[in-house]
């Protein structure tokens, strides 16, 4: 397959060049920059399985994050706000979702914790770094801007009908602190014909036959730290993958390479992901961490495991592929001799997804009908239709959402581990100089990316930005995490809110869950039951009392309206 460059900002769509072969970085070392503050990589992976990574127990191959992992930090409790646009609000700004403005999804609820576009009252982390000096680029989905729906929204996401905008323009990522930007404006795409493509705040008409949005996205990043690299400023980047969140989409000689793996079926999976989980101590001292699976369906009984094991197949190839050009980035990092001085950051917006997107309407929101020239998408309720080609959209459902996020429970848009665990990975050779391939438990969240982006670049955190009295920012730095390796309490809890489902954990480990058909809170020690097996709320129930009341405070702060 061709490689694809695209998105300078000086290239217009029309001018997307192809080029044959591997795409290699500038081969000499930038020159030595006056500014030695690092750069910042943030890599943000959609949908992706607690153990969906190699370093984190998975079959799936990806040596390039093993690589980062292996030679940077590994942390266990890290999180983000269990769905797509919370978790980007959020990431992107140090507030809870709701103080950003997207408490739910993209549209407007008129309450402010709930407006559906990532609010003025504050800042990026691009401002602020672009404030400071730095040059700023975002590849990949943003996500964060109300996406209105029009009448002829079935043709339009079809791409048989154009408007210049997909969201207000004053929320697109150029206009959010970014310099340059490629990507799309709204969540879920065709990966290989992107609705709301824009480069810069121009829409992209049309794309290559051979276009594969993972591959366009690193093309466009290597394109942005190749020259980057020549200026004396330090640089922010955000690559913000698609994949591997639905639809089941990838290219068939990634397929081809797991067409067999996923025959052993769901149990097989789960428990070998499991073992390597404990060969790895990637919860320390504990053992018998693996919740029971949620389903009692045999894999040998399945009449469609085939279809099943395609599915599988199909998800991990994204997996795959994913890993493969975030190495060409990394090579672009070692070819300009940018590697060593720069904090690269990996983690998920959510854990896996259970959704059956066949049972969705085509045609409605993000969720196109057709293809562009007129051929009909099929969502395969029925099962009979492979998946991984254009014209389908599938997913892989509630049992492979449940293996891959091993150990855990449940999945995206919950509160329990299932929904709120990522994957996380720090590397940086200047600065982090512990034992190669360090597990850590500090408890984390995406809140404490802006606080350490600040941290580690001396840029300061404005209290008005653009005539806009901004909220201060909620997060904690991790520096300190970086430089000593040690596991670090923060001083603070962590709380949770999305479509009702309800959590909070403090700083020993203890958490509260309440699910949204509840009104009961479940109580968990994560310290000795890290798969949430034990609810402890009738042996304490004086602590679930105080917790609760704890996170009502921040309810009420964090301008969480329940159920509105």
């Amino acid at each position: 397959m061709q490689k694809i460059i695209f998105n300078l900002p000086e290239i217009k769509p029309k001018h997307i060049l192809l080029l044959g072969g591997v795409l290699f970085a500038c081969s000499g070392k930038s020159q030595a920059k006056n500014d030695s503050r690092p750069n910042i990589i943030l890599i943000l992976a959609d949908d992706l399985g607690y153990s969906d990574l190699g370093c984190y127990g998975s079959e799936i191959e990806t040596p390039n994050l093993d690589r980062l992992a292996m030679k940077g930090i590994r942390f266990t409790h890290f999180y983000n706000a269990g769905r797509s646009c919370p978790t980007r609000a959020s990431l992107l700004t140090g507030l809870y979702p709701h103080q950003a403005g997207i408490g739910r999804m993209t549209f407007d609820s008129h309450k402010p914790g709930y407006r559906g576009t990532m609010t003025h009252n504050g800042v990026t982390i691009a401002e602020m770094l672009k404030e400071s000096g730095y040059q700023t680029g975002m590849v990949g989905k943003w996500h964060v801007a109300e996406t209105p729906l029009r009448e002829d929204q079935r043709q339009w996401l079809s791409h048989q009908v154009y408007y210049d905008e997909f969201a207000p323009k004053n929320n697109y990522p150029v206009n959010r602190g970014f310099q340059d930007f490629y990507g799309t404006i709204y969540g879920v795409i065709n990966y290989f014909d992107p609705f709301s493509l824009v480069n810069g705040d121009k829409a992209v008409k049309t794309v290559p036959d051979n276009y594969y949005a993972t591959i366009a996205m690193a093309d466009s990043a290597v394109s942005y730290v190749n020259r980057y690299a020549k200026n004396e400023k330090p640089f922010f980047l955000y690559l913000s993958f698609h994949a591997p969140h639905w639809p089941l989409h990838a290219l068939p000689e990634d397929i081809a390479k797991y067409e067999d793996k996923y025959k052993a079926g769901w149990e097989a999976i789960r428990n070998d992901r499991f073992d390597r989980m404990k060969k790895m101590k990637l919860f320390g001292k504990l053992e018998n961490f693996l919740s029971p699976r949620q389903f009692n369906d045999s894999w040998s009984e399945n009449p469609e495991k085939d279809w099943d094991a395609r599915a599988m197949a199909v998800h991990a190839a994204m997996v795959d592929r994913m890993d493969k050009e975030i190495g060409k980035v990394l090579d672009a990092l070692q070819k300009t001799g940018e590697i060593e001085n720069t904090l690269i950051l990996f983690l998920s917006d959510n854990g896996a997804s259970n959704e059956k997107c066949e049972n969705y309407s085509p045609g409605e929101n993000d969720r196109p009908a057709e293809m562009r020239n007129g051929e009909p998408i099929i969502y395969p309720r029925e099962k009979n239709v492979f998946p991984g080609p254009q014209n389908t959209f599938a997913s892989i459902g509630p049992a492979w959402a449940n293996v891959v996020n091993t150990p855990f429970r449940f999945w995206k848009a919950k509160t329990y581990e299932g929904g709120i665990c990522t994957p996380f990975i720090a590397h940086w050779p200047k600065m982090i100089k512990e034992e190669q391939g360090t597990i850590n438990g500090s408890y984390g969240h995406i809140i404490d990316i802006m606080a350490t982006c600040l941290d580690i670049s001396n840029a300061k955190y404005l209290a008005v930005y653009n005539e806009n009295q901004i909220i201060p920012y909620e997060g904690k730095s991790l520096l300190s995490v970086f430089k000593t390796g040690k596991r670090a309490r923060p001083h603070r809890e962590i709380c949770f809110e999305h479509f009702n489902e309800k959590a909070l954990i403090d700083q020993s480990g203890w958490k509260i869950v309440m699910p949204a058909k509840s009104e009961k809170w479940e109580l968990y020690d994560l310290n000795k039951d890290r798969s949430e097996m034990f609810d402890l709320s009738d042996k304490y129930p004086r602590k679930v009392v105080e917790m609760e009341q704890r996170y009502l405070n921040w309810e009420k702060r964090c301008k969480v309206i329940p159920r509105p």
